[in-house]
């Protein structure tokens, strides 16, 4: 079982950027899909990006050109960096690891992280 601590969010103006940070403990990280997972209020929670143990990424489309996912395995971290941010990206972010063959919620979840993006 992995544990995942986020850090990183804040209060930014739209058009600013942040960068999150999920810290894991356990074993098996290097082999974990590694995710980002945002809810908004009165929302679903929701994919932003993820990132496969072999480097593939994958994101939202409301997210494609603005958010990069990335992973560092000697740190056991990976990383969110955030540009162009909008209001609409207001939302607590959430880390979240997996084995490969199952579905999210299945896997391990930190406790999130508030991002706000003030217009």
């Amino acid at each position: 079982q992995v544990q995942l601590v986020e850090s990183g969010g804040g209060l930014v103006q739209a058009g600013g950027s942040l960068r999150l940070s999920c810290a894991a403990s356990g074993s098996g990280f290097s082999i974990n899909t590694m995710g980002w997972y945002r809810q908004a209020p009165g929302k679903q929670r929701e994919l932003v990006a993820t990132i496969s143990s072999g480097g593939s990424k994958n994101y939202a489309d409301s997210v494609k050109g603005r958010f990069t996912i990335s992973r560092d395995n000697a740190k056991n971290t990976v990383y969110l960096q955030m540009n162009s941010l909008k209001p609409e990206d207001t939302a607590v972010y959430y880390c979240n690891a997996k084995d490969p063959f199952v579905p999210a919620i299945r896997g391990s979840w930190g406790q999130g992280t508030q991002v706000t993006v003030s217009s």
